[in-house]
């Protein structure tokens, strides 16, 4: 009999159960997918599977919750720090740290021709209630604007994990250490906490004309050198 797996021998069952689930995802259309799939990938027995989930709609969201919560987000900082270095820390361990690359290639899966529209629907919904929590709301007390723009950010994200398969073997951190792309996307966030974002823009921009000698028109003259 083959030896089993390392990961089986040291990982506690729910996470293997969730490796599993992302294994087969890989390979195989979710709707084909069945719970002796799952055990015999994870190497434990149905009752192991049935004391963590009702089934295996109960497994995808659990999986698809947990990579959404690893997965590092942009945070608002102390009005007097450099947007600068801490947009290149979250570039960074974005796109160069082997775990948080994992995430990305598990969480593409749920929007490439294997997934079906209630995994693409479970993963919306993780994404809209993380955003909303590092931005201090919830669906309930959330406000139309905040709303409409977690809604625009979650459809971005998603719309970058469709495009992930092509993108990772082209894209660096330096690609999105760009000035554009670090305004837009730490406005928005910012927007979002219903912080005012222009101060931010303006350090940002300015800490990018340190290094390039160039300032983008909308900065005012006046604010330059501030």
């Amino acid at each position: 009999m083959s030896r089993p797996r390392r990961d089986a021998e040291i990982l506690p069952a729910k996470e293997r159960l969730e490796n599993a689930f992302w294994t087969l995802l890989e390979e195989h259309d979710y709707d084909r997918i069945t719970v002796t799939d799952v055990v015999h990938a994870a190497q434990v027995n149905r009752n192991s599977f049935y004391y963590h989930y009702s089934g295996l709609p109960e497994l995808a969201d659990s999986s698809i919750l947990h990579e959404v919560e690893r997965l590092p987000m942009p945070i608002y900082t102390r009005p007097d720090g450099d947007p600068n270095v801490e947009w290149r820390h979250f570039c960074v361990r974005l796109l160069n740290d082997p775990e948080q690359l994992q995430h990305l290639n598990r969480l593409s899966l749920l929007v490439d021709p294997h997934s079906n529209e209630e995994l693409v629907e479970s993963l919306r919904d993780f994404l809209r209630m993380t955003l909303l929590t590092i931005v201090g709301s919830d669906m309930v007390t959330v406000e139309p604007k905040t709303k409409m723009l977690v809604d625009f950010c979650v459809g971005g994200i998603i719309s970058s994990l469709y495009n992930w398969p092509q993108l990772r073997n082209q894209i660096s951190a330096d690609d999105m250490l760009d000035s554009d792309v670090a305004i837009l996307a730490m406005g928005l966030f910012l927007t979002m906490a219903d912080e005012d974002p222009m101060s931010y823009w303006r350090r940002i921009v300015l800490g990018y004309n340190r290094v390039h000698n160039h300032v983008p028109s909308f900065i005012a003259p006046g604010d330059r050198h501030r």
